[in-house]
């Protein structure tokens, strides 16, 4: 008998620790429970002025609220269902107050939006082409346009941001909890929408949260629309992962943004196709000439002409058709024998492979070793069988080789 009693005095104490660990757990996700009702369902305003004693009442009536929104059984308890769904991570936008009603929508209907910053999760390229498109998704279905500003105030502002940020009265909770949160359209923060930088944001693969998707979400509060219990409609709060090549938006989602903004989405204006100058025209000058694989292109202001090498017929049209981001007047150009193009304005020049502007341009033409006086290219030309590229300012000339970072006046 001496021999069992270390056993028994094990089990004892074993057995007296499992309630105090469930005691624990209760406890923490007793303050889960707290603080999702306190940010998304009103609870610490609501029972600012109860007394203690009252307290759980309401901390009961608001888990019920929350359980009818997501379609649980309702039963004002902290189950097992109802923590696994506070636990997921979503949008950091109240699922009630004023944010459970549709809002007025913003009176004009031609709306500017800025990227603030970048995450550095994604190419900058990338970044962009996610924003641009979950702005379609809602111009897509109503009168709205959206433009982008690089300065100044736009009415949707947009930032990647952590924890406590600036003048914003919402914060964000680290990794894996809120993945944004926007204002509703207003003056001051109204249309801002921001991100947090603690998660991480893809739009390539699963491994992260999608940008396009999350911002596609923010960007119906930013227009006026609340949440939706709907669980297939893109303002459903919590993060569903999709395949974001399909069309985001639930009929839900579309009659919501509708009762908004009625009105068709605006037919895109078709460009006006300029007069081409007559070819013996003794007033005709270009800005730029350059060979294009198997065509030589001549560059007039927003125009270009295009002559293939084995084609009677001359093509005429916009700069923007091929290249949308440039600009026009362009005053040198020339290819060179890595198949890029290769085309200057005063101090910056932008390279080209094909039918897309490579990133990070454009850059400074200085980079290429010209001294700080030059403030623009007159006219470049390639020597194919010499490698050697040769740069036009005023009266002076500059040459290069091909692998070379360095010019040579001559």
């Amino acid at each position: 008998m001496k021999s069992l009693l270390p056993l028994c005095l094990l089990f004892i104490t074993f057995s007296s620790a499992f309630p105090a660990d469930r005691e624990a757990e209760n406890e923490e996700n007793m303050h889960r429970a707290q603080a999702y009702l306190n940010q998304f369902y009103s609870l610490e305003i609501e029972g600012s002025h109860l007394v203690q004693s009252k307290n759980r009442s309401l901390l009961d009536g608001k888990i019920r609220e929350m359980q009818a929104f997501f379609g649980l059984t309702v039963t004002g308890k902290l189950d097992s269902r109802t923590l696994e769904i506070m636990k997921t991570p979503r949008c950091g936008v109240p699922d009630v107050g004023q944010y459970g009603y549709t809002l007025p929508g913003w009176r004009n209907h031609n709306l500017t939006y800025r990227i603030m910053n970048y995450t550095p999760d994604m190419e900058k390229v990338d970044v962009d082409e996610a924003i641009q498109k979950a702005l379609e998704v809602w111009s897509k279905v109503t009168p709205l346009t959206f433009t982008r500003i690089s300065k100044g105030i736009a009415d949707i502002m947009i930032a990647f941001r952590r924890r406590v940020h600036g003048r914003c009265p919402r914060y964000f909770d680290g990794p894996l909890g809120v993945l944004g949160h926007a204002f509703p359209p207003g003056l001051g923060l109204g249309g801002d929408t921001h991100f947090d930088e603690d998660e991480n944001w893809t739009t390539k693969d699963t491994s992260g949260f999608n940008l396009f998707l999350v911002a596609a979400h923010e960007f119906g509060h930013s227009l006026g629309l609340s949440h939706s219990n709907d669980q297939t409609a893109l303002m459903f709060p919590n993060y569903v992962s999709m395949d974001p090549s399909k069309y985001p938006l639930s009929q839900d989602d579309i009659n919501g943004i509708q009762s908004i903004y009625e009105g068709l989405p605006k037919a895109p204006a078709k460009p006006r196709r300029p007069m081409v100058p007559h070819a013996c025209d003794p007033g005709l000058t270009f800005d730029a000439i350059t060979t294009f694989r198997r065509e030589v292109m001549f560059f007039k202001g927003r125009h270009l002409w295009r002559i293939y090498y084995d084609i009677a017929n001359v093509e005429f049209e916009l700069i923007a058709s091929l290249w949308p981001s440039l600009p026009a007047d362009l005053q040198a150009a020339y290819e060179n024998p890595k198949d890029k193009i290769l085309v200057f304005k005063d101090k910056n020049f932008w390279a080209i492979r094909g039918y897309a502007v490579l990133p990070d341009y454009p850059k400074s033409i200085h980079t290429l070793g010209f001294p700080r006086h030059v403030k623009k290219i007159d006219a470049a030309v390639c020597d194919q069988s010499t490698k050697k590229t040769y740069f036009f300012v005023g009266i002076w000339c500059w040459r290069v080789l091909l692998f070379l970072p360095w010019i040579k006046a001559i």
